[in-house]
């Protein structure tokens, strides 16, 4: 059995979700019990684990739901409560969503067949990676412009081929500062979702094309670290921020755009060159 104890703030959201499978989940209480803010928690918790927090906890009740129907549960209202459904309606959709069979069809069928559940979330320690301490700067205001397009952590594979299309449009953006590129995420909501900007700094957002998407990050303290792997191997900087850093640190994430910035070192033909991850942060509050 796990235990809580020494845990960073998404493993014990996880500890957490696991012991109540069969009782109230919410964002809420998931947070109030790990001892930080709904949004910080639903952020770090994509970040770190590239899932949503509360779809992963739906579909781990939902998961373990299956199991009781298939082993021959008798009533599946029962199951449907004790899964955190008020209703068999709620419940059907919600399983159907999940599995594409009803509650009923996976007792009928007495296995679980080809069905996907989704198992409990093991933190990969393989993921960490070594990183030189940040150095911490007070950013003054940024105003980026590109291309911007809205992903949950578990499906951003598009950023890449947005920034294939993006990358003709580098040096002639109307008012265009610099010729460093910038990756933001930003726009944040607790079901895991974000926009992300593959953009270039501008003076003024007044003479963009109406197909460009905009971000204002006002003035912020960021740690800033410095990845020098290969760009496909970037991942591993942020699970090593978020999973391993963060926690150590004195610091905590504030609610602000977290950006990439690529300067005149990077190739974007081979994907090498160190890269800049800025990351907003804080002094960590007395916990509650």
């Amino acid at each position: 059995m796990w235990h809580g104890g020494g845990l960073n703030p998404v493993e014990k959201a996880l500890w957490f979700i696991e012991n109540r499978l069969a009782g109230d989940v919410s964002l809420h209480g998931i947070a109030q019990s790990v001892g930080v803010s709904e949004h910080h928690l639903a952020r770090t918790f994509g970040a770190a684990t590239g899932q949503s927090l509360m779809r992963y906890a739906r579909g781990r009740r939902l998961s373990e739901a299956a199991r009781a129907l298939a082993a021959g549960a008798p009533d599946i209202l029962a199951i449907a409560l004790s899964s955190g459904y008020s209703s068999h309606e709620a419940f059907t959709r919600a399983f159907r969503e999940q599995f594409g069979i009803t509650p009923e069809s996976c007792r009928a069928a007495g296995s679980l067949g080809r069905m996907q559940l989704l198992e409990p979330i093991r933190m990969d320690k393989s993921m960490l990676i070594n990183l030189d301490e940040p150095r911490l700067v007070h950013h003054q205001q940024l105003l980026i412009a590109g291309f911007g397009e809205r992903y949950i952590f578990a499906t951003n594979e598009g950023i890449p081929r947005q920034w294939q299309r993006f990358a003709s449009h580098i040096g002639s953006v109307p008012a265009q500062v610099g010729l460093e590129t910038y990756g933001v995420a930003c726009n944040f909501d607790e079901e895991g979702g974000f926009e992300y900007i593959a953009g270039v700094q501008v003076s003024t957002f007044s003479a963009l094309p109406k197909a460009f998407a905009t971000v204002r990050i006002r003035p912020q303290r960021y740690a800033v670290f410095k990845h020098r792997e290969h760009v496909s191997m970037l991942r591993r900087s942020h699970y090593t921020i978020w999973n391993k850093w963060l926690p150590d640190s004195s610091m905590e994430m504030t609610d602000a755009p977290n950006f990439e910035r690529y300067g005149k070192e990077f190739d974007p033909m081979t994907g090498t060159g160190p890269i800049e991850v800025w990351m907003p942060v804080n002094d960590r509050k007395t916990e509650r």
